[in-house]
């Protein structure tokens, strides 16, 4: 058995994408192979097999590992929501919310139960991988820290850093973090990574072996620009991209991006189709009029990201591009969007508050503390679907007399609007399905292009973890991983 860290001179290095890559290369040599990540924040979360939740990223390498998501890969997850707070998530369970303030002093406490889920994942396999959050070189976060330094010294688990070239400064920012961590901390790193390297590697082979004699810690490796991670789901931050105009053929389908925005991969397969323009729309923007389809995505904040919806006006968009004829799509929270009312009597988002809802769906929701964890199976708009749920709350009304959905288990979900052009589902994933992506699209007059988007997925990993075998020592980093710290 044996375990290895991947840790990043800052945030969105890559260290979600090469730990993925490098699960399926170890993955592909045969070996049994985990993925960890102490400490997650991500708004973006999956339903584990054990019926809890964990970031997404490391739900996607457990897909590289070609294993299922459990909840010890991630036992510590903060969702932030409204008011400068998170939801804590531990085991995969709701632990309550903790605010910006308080949150140092709770996280240290949490380290032996992040040791716990750490031990029992490690006991089931030959590899764990595991991805640091941020960076170490945040000094001022030492303190109780369990998302990097702290983990890898109570686990000793050796750590490999990550430096980021396509940002530029890659030697001051990998020689600068040596420079301010403790020595005791620096001990724990056993050599480095360069990531994202366009263009001719032999053009860094001085900066390369300059990082080398000024840290005293091996190069593992010159990574380039991986291509195939644009395929993957992302997990941090919405990519903004607006065409300069419509492509002939095709039909444009428009997302707000809503400043509590969850589970936005929901969207990824809409990308990969030819005959549609998805656009996410940023705040201080109107929702285009060409629009063909608006689609509400989830919301760690319903009523917060409600009354952010109508600060920008998209109120009067949605419902003068549903005047005009238009499809709308609501997923979890922006189902509940789409209802007449969206009730929060207990304060589980912050204050206690009651919000009108844009009234396009007869149906309310009315939040509990209870949080529904499931993965589902049923029939909608006449073809499979599959997806799982995670929210909190019960929507109901005489729209769901009508609804989206009917499940295996006898349910259903969502609702449809008597005209059929207003759609609100709780089921997260269920457009990665080809079938019912192509009958959604089919209302906008499109044809869908039939591919799995997890066979596509799992495809981009194979590609990435080519890439790795060709441009790092796997070997290397193997025999670290069972030499141990």
């Amino acid at each position: 058995m044996g375990a290895l860290m991947l840790q990043g001179t800052g945030s969105d290095v890559g260290k979600s994408v090469l730990v993925a890559g490098l699960c399926r290369a170890f993955a592909n040599r045969g070996l049994t192979v985990r993925p960890f990540k102490p400490q997650n924040m991500s708004n973006n979360a999956a339903v584990t097999i054990d019926g809890g939740e964990i970031g997404r990223a490391q739900a996607l390498q457990a897909l590289a590992c070609r294993t299922q998501p459990h909840s010890d890969m991630n036992p510590v997850l903060l969702k932030p929501q409204a008011d400068r707070t998170s939801q804590l998530i531990v085991h995969g369970r709701v632990r309550g919310t903790l605010g910006s303030g308080n949150f140092r002093e709770a996280r240290g406490s949490l380290l032996a139960e992040v040791m716990q889920s750490y031990d029992r994942l490690r006991a089931t396999c030959d590899l764990v991988v595991v991805e640091g959050a941020g960076s170490p070189a945040e000094i001022n976060l030492r303190a109780g820290d369990i998302a990097n330094m702290g983990f890898a010294r109570a686990a000793a688990v050796p750590v490999v850093l990550i430096g980021d070239i396509d940002r530029g400064g890659v030697i001051a920012s990998v020689v600068g973090t040596k420079a301010v961590i403790d020595p005791a901390d620096a001990a724990m790193i056993r050599g480095f990574l360069i990531n994202k390297f366009r263009g001719d590697p032999a053009l860094f082979e001085d900066g390369y072996r300059e990082i080398e004699a000024r840290t005293g810690w091996p190069g593992f490796g010159v990574i380039p620009w991986l291509a195939a991670a644009a395929r993957l789901p992302s997990e941090d931050a919405v990519i903004l991209e607006r065409p300069a105009d419509l492509r002939e053929g095709r039909k444009l389908i428009a997302c707000p991006i809503l400043p509590r925005i969850s589970n936005f991969d929901d969207l990824d397969p809409l990308k990969r189709e030819p005959a549609v323009e998805l656009v996410m729309v940023p705040p201080g923007r109107p929702i285009p009029a060409e629009a063909a389809m608006i689609v509400l995505p989830g919301s760690k904040a319903t009523i917060a990201d409600l009354a952010a919806l109508r600060r920008e006006g998209w109120d009067i968009d949605i419902k003068a591009h549903h005047r005009r004829g238009g499809m709308i799509l609501g997923l979890c929270g922006g189902y509940q969007m789409l209802g007449r009312s969206v009730a929060d009597p207990l304060g589980i988002e912050g204050e206690a508050m009651h919000a009108e809802g844009l009234g396009l769906l007869d149906v309310e929701t009315i939040l509990s503390p209870a949080k529904r964890l499931r993965h589902v199976k049923g029939e909608a708009l006449d073809v499979p679907v599959a997806g799982y749920e995670m929210h909190m709350g019960e929507t109901g009304g005489p729209g769901t007399a009508h609804p989206f959905a009917r499940l295996d288990d006898g349910t259903s979900d969502g609702a449809i609007s008597a005209d059929g052009r207003v759609i609100g589902s709780y089921l997260h994933g269920l457009l990665a399905a080809p079938d019912l992506r192509s009958a959604l699209l089919a209302r906008l007059g499109l044809t869908g292009n039939g591919r799995d988007h997890k066979a596509d997925v799992d495809a981009a990993l194979d590609d990435i973890a080519g890439e790795l075998a060709a441009h790092v020592d796997i070997d290397a980093l193997l025999a670290l991983a069972r030499r141990g710290a």
